[in-house]
């Protein structure tokens, strides 16, 4: 007996060969409904002769003898069908041709062809299937050895797309050491239901009883679009029943839609805060860009860099990456050039060039905007960090401010169309340096666009999960060593966003931008930073208090406890998309003094004058109330943990 895995295409042209003369005998036998054809025989075996010349050479024409049958799929099934076609029309001809010349009888009944159709396809694509469900059936038949397996026991939250693809892929590798025990699903309708072998054992308040009774080892949450409350309270469960728990990506990490073993991860504080997926306007984002020259500054940062990456998507004329620091230009670069490389040949033109500038020196910046000549900015560049803004106000108020003048000014003496600025919450009734530098930066947008009548706009949002100088990525590092985590306040909360969500918004609003506005992205309801810290730490498999304690430090310089979004006397309104809004009136704020003020700010800021600076930054942000908390012992009382299933987003 020839083994499965060593089956070829030759060996399915010998089974089609013996089969289909056995397919079209028995059209025969059951159209009579004997086994002796008597005087059928004739058109019998001419419909043999005729079957095995146009089938074969049918499926060699369709490519069918090279394909992979182990992974064959319905595409592959219709291929088989599409092949038996011309052979059950060949049967009306003959059938015809016995009506015009009698003497040429040759005995084919008219219903033999649409009995011959499903016993050839049939004939043809059983030995195929056979193969592609081979490695199931030897798994399922095969005896289990003596003694205890070692193998994972698996159960998969989600009897959906995700589920089905990632459960798939499991059995076709028989690599994994892992055991698939059946699904659970909180939708009633599936309850009782085999997807590839495997039950659909309960909802999600069965999860202990099945545990216990199927030993289970390991729970896949495979829902690609899974709100983060949902992955709360599943990962709480688990972590109630002992068992680990791993999660397959959301649907904006997911390539084509495809999930496979390898993309499943533990499950991380971004799937903790999870939102519902975010429907952007990818046509109206498409025609702005698609065939345009595109600069993004401070493109090797972690927003930058993610709007190259969906810029590119896009397919501008030209990209054009600008920053200053040569390391993370350097990385960006190199990704977006295999990014490009992996397209089919010829399927992309955009070219894209690196630039290492500082936006701060203004005949540099208009050099570049003068030789690459962009027609759309995307101005992502800034100093973000507050407490270190609070130590080096000179450098806040010069690259914040004045390089967004420069920006500007090279923008409009270019000649660009669309011109976007990454602004911060924390330019709502700022107390910091840094949030006060954004809302003046804000400022200068909406006079330009005045000016210029072009449409100029800036977004603004809050903290970003992910991004350099995230909490996220100091309290992996405090994890790391031990602990404490470090609390400024209990009460302290944060707007988080993902990269990829912002950026998307951020595009969407580019798209509506008219000329003056900003833009604010709905970032959902503000989460305590206590609440993160817990999540935090529990993922690490660790206990609040037990392994690592966290301690509140009290407000640094600049912070406040609560971030906003809307500044007063600004009026809001919805947008056509539900995650942004505007501000049709932020232009009103400008001062009718801006540039003189601005000018005040760089002569300052050439001499160091931190009181002049400060005064300025007064009058041009009257909410600007700037003030130094004092910092509170580093030795307070450790947290008491919070069990995760009670807490919800936003505390």
């Amino acid at each position: 007996m020839i083994p499965m895995t060593t089956i070829r295409n030759r060996h399915f042209l010998i089974s089609d060969l013996i089969l289909l003369p056995l397919a079209v005998y028995l059209s025969f036998v059951l159209r009579l409904e004997r086994w002796d054809l008597g005087n059928s025989w004739s058109g019998c075996l001419s419909f043999m002769v005729s079957t095995l010349l146009f089938i074969p050479l049918s499926i060699l024409f369709l490519r069918g003898y090279s394909r992979f049958w182990r992974y064959a799929s319905i595409e592959d099934l219709l291929l088989l069908a599409t092949a038996v076609i011309p052979a059950v029309l060949l049967g009306f001809v003959l059938q015809a041709v016995s009506l015009v010349w009698p003497s040429l009888w040759i005995g084919v009944p008219r219903s033999v062809p649409f009995i011959f159709f499903p016993l050839a396809l049939s004939s043809i694509a059983g030995p195929r299937m056979l193969l592609r469900l081979s490695p199931n059936l030897t798994e399922r038949l095969r005896i289990p050895p003596h003694g205890p397996s070692t193998k994972r026991r698996v159960l998969v939250f989600g009897a959906g797309n995700a589920g089905e693809m990632l459960v798939r892929e499991l059995q076709r590798s028989r690599r994994m050491e892992t055991t698939i025990v059946g699904f659970l699903d909180d939708d009633p309708v599936k309850h009782g239901m085999h997807i590839h072998g495997l039950p659909v054992l309960g909802d999600r308040q069965m999860l202990r009883q099945i545990v216990e009774e199927q030993q289970v080892d390991q729970v896949i949450i495979a829902i690609a679009s899974v709100s983060g409350k949902a992955i709360r309270a599943i990962t709480a469960l688990c972590e109630g029943v002992g068992v680990k728990v791993k999660i397959v990506p959301g649907l904006n990490e997911l390539i084509g839609d495809c999930v496979m073993w390898s993309q499943v991860r533990d499950v991380r504080v971004e799937d903790l805060l999870r939102r519902e997926p975010i429907q952007t306007d990818v046509s109206a984002v498409r025609a702005l860009i698609h065939g345009r020259r595109v600069l993004v500054t401070g493109g090797g940062g972690s927003i930058g860099s993610e709007l190259c990456r969906q810029v590119l998507e896009c397919e501008p004329a030209q990209l054009i990456i600008l920053g200053h620091g040569e390391n993370s230009i350097f990385e960006i670069y190199n990704e977006l050039i295999k990014r490009l490389n992996a397209r089919p040949a010829g399927g992309s033109s955009v070219q894209i060039h690196t630039v290492i500038a500082d936006i701060r020196f203004s005949e540099r910046i208009l050099t570049i905007f003068r030789a690459y000549r962009p027609e759309i900015v995307f101005h992502a560049a800034a100093h973000k960090h507050v407490p270190l803004m609070e130590d080096n106000p000179v450098d806040a108020v010069t690259n914040n401010i004045l390089g967004t003048r420069n920006l500007l000014d090279a923008a409009l003496a270019a000649g660009v169309a669309h011109f976007v600025m990454i602004s911060s919450d924390k330019a709502v009734n700022p107390t910091s340096i840094m949030g006060t530098c954004k809302r003046v930066a804000e400022l200068l947008v909406h006079h330009t666009a005045a000016n210029s009548g072009k449409p100029y706009v800036a977004v603004r949002f809050g903290n970003v999960l992910g991004s350099r100088g995230s909490v996220v990525l100091t309290f992996k590092q405090q994890i790391a060593a031990g602990g404490p985590i470090t609390v400024t306040d209990p009460e302290m909360r944060r707007f988080f966003m993902t990269i990829p969500e912002a950026v998307q918004l951020v595009l969407q609003a580019a798209t509506m931008g008219r000329g003056g506005e900003v833009f604010m992205l709905d970032m959902g309801e503000p989460i305590k930073i206590v609440d993160l810290a817990r999540d935090m730490i529990e993922l690490s498999g660790l206990q609040v208090g037990h392994d690592i304690d966290i301690r509140f430090t009290g407000l640094r310089p600049g912070e406040k406890l609560y971030e906003e979004l809307f500044v007063p006397g600004e009026e809001y309104e919805r947008t056509p998309h539900e995650k942004v809004f505007i501000a049709r009136t932020a232009s009103a704020a400008v001062p009718t003094r801006l540039l003189e003020y601005i000018e005040d700010l760089r002569i300052a800021a050439n001499w160091n004058d931190v009181r002049r600076m400060m005064t300025t930054l007064q009058v041009l942000v009257p909410q600007f109330q700037h003030s130094e908390p004092a910092r509170v012992s580093s030795t307070a009382q450790p947290v008491a943990p919070a069990p995760m299933l009670e807490r919800v987003v936003g505390g």
